[in-house]
């Protein structure tokens, strides 16, 4: 069963690359989602990570560990919250 990781206070300069090596070290990844910003296009400074067996280990081994001169804070995804229908216009 794969485990959805949240991984939080990154630098924005941290790459997919960077977070696939140091997950790496705990199981396969599956796949890694940068989170990006849509006006701007930069890294919001979170990811999740989609890991199978491993997934435990690495959030014990990547929660406090600094990496690209941040702190990580690294715990299992919540799921998202039904945020219903959005309207797109006005009344």
């Amino acid at each position: 069963m794969s485990k959805n990781i949240y991984v939080g206070n990154m630098s924005f300069s941290t790459t997919e690359d960077q977070l696939r090596e140091a997950f790496s070290e705990y199981g396969p990844v599956n796949g890694i989602q940068l989170i990006m910003d849509r006006e701007t296009g930069r890294p919001r400074g979170f990811a999740f990570v989609t890991m199978g067996d491993g997934g435990d280990a690495a959030i014990q081994g990547l929660n406090g560990r600094q990496l690209d001169g941040r702190m990580l804070t690294v715990n299992e995804a919540k799921p998202r919250e039904d945020r219903g229908a959005r309207s797109g216009g006005r009344y």
